[in-house]
């Protein structure tokens, strides 16, 4: 299984974005060789918050209608894993080991529900954001967009 981070979601949300081909296309390489490509609630919470401000503000302006219609077509194209049990505890003792603040925080919930599920491979535009949190292999969409391309039918 891959986790997506929520950067990938927001960019293959709109086509016009400037990421959204490397976004799109690697996860189409991916689903094409077979990979389970993951989500979890901390994606859509995340995705909701930035999706439905507007645009002046960083966001993506959407309505609320456009934004349900949103992650409801994340979570038909994705697997939705539920958050365990486990998990704060899981995100306690990251934050805490690695010292997180501010944004870092919300980076450090998705590396803890990935470990509750033992996934390592996390698919994002910002691997640097991860390189704190060992274990963690970052997936570069555009990395993978230019190296493979799914399987095509002979001529």
């Amino acid at each position: 299984m891959i986790l997506l981070d929520t950067n990938i979601l927001l960019r293959h949300a709109r086509p016009a974005d400037p990421a959204f081909a490397a976004a799109d296309a690697a996860i189409r390489v991916l689903h094409a060789a077979g990979e389970v490509l993951c989500v979890v609630p901390q994606n859509l919470y995340e995705f909701w918050a930035t999706a439905t401000r507007p645009i002046a503000s960083n966001g993506l302006g959407l309505s609320i209608p456009e934004c349900q219609a949103e992650v409801a077509r994340v979570k038909r194209l994705f697997r939705l894993l539920p958050d365990l049990p486990t998990l704060f505890a899981e995100w306690e003792a990251l934050v805490e080991a690695h010292a997180c603040h501010g944004r870092v925080s919300y980076d450090a919930r998705l590396v803890a529900a990935m470990r509750t599920y033992g996934i390592t491979r996390l698919l994002t535009l910002n691997g640097a954001d991860f390189a704190r949190f060992p274990g963690i292999i970052v997936l570069d969409p555009v990395a993978i967009a230019d190296r493979s391309t799914p399987p095509t039918a002979a001529p």
